[in-house]
């Protein structure tokens, strides 16, 4: 496989326009969203989408961004989106003068001989193996060094791959999706952070634990004191200069979200021990090194490996967490501000439900996709992130006043 250009490509045909009817509420952009992205994308063509979303309330209007994941990863789609936006006014568009770029003209698509041919030199010399050997010939000791945290971190992972207890999280899906939102302050998760130790991706975990926590209470499920929701975490492992690189370069850790814990500081201290655990055994360097072998194996070899393993009823984890920093100053397009950035990631396997946390402008805006049949209840989920704030920021802010307290403040009347 390889990308080439599409001879037949139109802008008219990716770039789409829409609108929602009066009101012009949330709740039906999720709807019309959900709709949208349950919708698998022509593999004939260019793998992105950008729909253009009129009659929101207030003036408002949407972006929906549909682009494949092996396109992308989320690192990759936020440096794309920096094209689209910025922080300066520009009304202009197209090319900063008023005007569009114009005269592109297509490469040839490759004949099937050419594609063969690519295919076998690859396969017989590996360039980017052999870069690795002389790396590896050239500085011995890192290469050692790397060897052994690999093999280390691979005898840490295996504790993920045992089977997981099931609960309503997994099970079949069908082609439908929902989708909901849930939105915390930055400042707030810094808040906790600052008092009750951790990192501030700890702290968003303590508050999915809490979504995951009441929803599985609200469908009658009892959870054990030490029941946990295993998810699957992305981790970024760009190298140094791989920014603005569009491209895949992530690995993943699985980690134990307490959702049988009911004290949200507890849970906090799990969750940051947990995390602490996963990198001190260096897993993400081991997922990489793995991920990075896929190079020797036949396509064909590891296109079957991969459907068999995401059509297994009983994946290793009951969900999946990702994480993307974005912006953190306001950005524009068109001279229109972006108020709020909701990720969409597809759900896998039999995992039905998936969060997704994208910071921008000191807000950190949760979107979490479920299987329309097996998930109709997300909002609960959503308003437990919301809720798992709230239980956090309550632990902390009596403390600071009792520190006030002591230091001699006054308390207001």
């Amino acid at each position: 496989p390889v990308w080439v250009d599409d001879p037949h490509f139109s802008l008219d045909y990716h770039v789409r326009h829409t609108a929602i009817p009066a009101p012009g509420s949330e709740e039906q952009l999720r709807q019309m969203a959900s709709r949208i992205f349950s919708q698998h994308l022509d593999r004939n063509k260019p793998l992105w989408e950008m729909w253009s979303v009129e009659g929101l309330a207030d003036g408002r209007w949407a972006l929906l961004s549909k682009v494949h994941h092996c396109m992308v990863d989320g690192v990759a789609a936020t440096d794309l989106m920096s094209v689209m936006f910025s922080d300066t006014t520009d009304v202009s568009g197209g090319d900063g003068r008023g005007g569009y770029a114009r005269g592109w003209t297509p490469s040839p698509e490759p004949s099937s001989v050419e594609l063969l041919g690519r295919t076998l030199l690859r396969a017989a010399s590996p360039s980017g193996q052999l870069e690795a050997v002389r790396r590896a010939v050239s500085a011995p000791r890192e290469t050692l060094r790397t060897a052994v945290e690999t093999a280390r971190a691979t005898l840490a992972a295996t504790g993920s791959m045992r089977p997981i207890a099931s609960n309503s999280l997994t099970g079949p899906i069908g082609p439908h999706r929902r989708w909901s939102w849930a939105e915390v302050s930055l400042a707030e998760v810094k808040e906790v952070r600052a008092t009750l130790g951790g990192t501030v991706n700890d702290v968003v975990l303590a508050i999915i634990t809490n979504g995951f926590a009441e929803l599985l209470h609200s469908r009658g499920e009892v959870l054990a004191e030490d029941a946990v929701v295993r998810t699957m975490v992305p981790v970024s492992v760009r190298r140094r200069g791989e920014r603005g690189v569009y491209n895949n370069r992530v690995s993943a850790v699985f980690a134990k979200l307490p959702v049988g814990e009911v004290d949200p500081a507890t849970r906090l201290d799990l969750i940051r021990a947990e995390m602490d655990g996963i990198k001190e055994s260096k897993q993400a360097v081991a997922g990489d090194v793995l991920s990075s072998l896929s190079g020797f194996a036949p396509p064909l070899l590891l296109a079957l490996g991969s459907r068999a393993i995401t059509a297994s009823p009983r994946l290793n984890m009951h969900t999946a967490t990702t994480n993307v920093p974005g912006p953190q100053q306001p950005v524009q397009t068109l001279g229109r501000q972006m108020l709020a950035s909701y990720p969409f990631v597809p759900v896998v396997g039999s995992v039905r439900i998936v969060v997704a946390i994208f910071s921008y402008n000191g807000g950190l805006f949760f979107g979490v996709t479920g299987d329309y049949d097996g998930a109709p209840d997300i909002e609960l989920l959503t308003r437990g992130i919301r809720g798992g704030m709230d239980e956090l920021l309550g632990r902390v802010r009596p403390a600071a006043v009792k520190e006030g307290t002591k230091k001699g403040t006054k308390q207001p009347a």
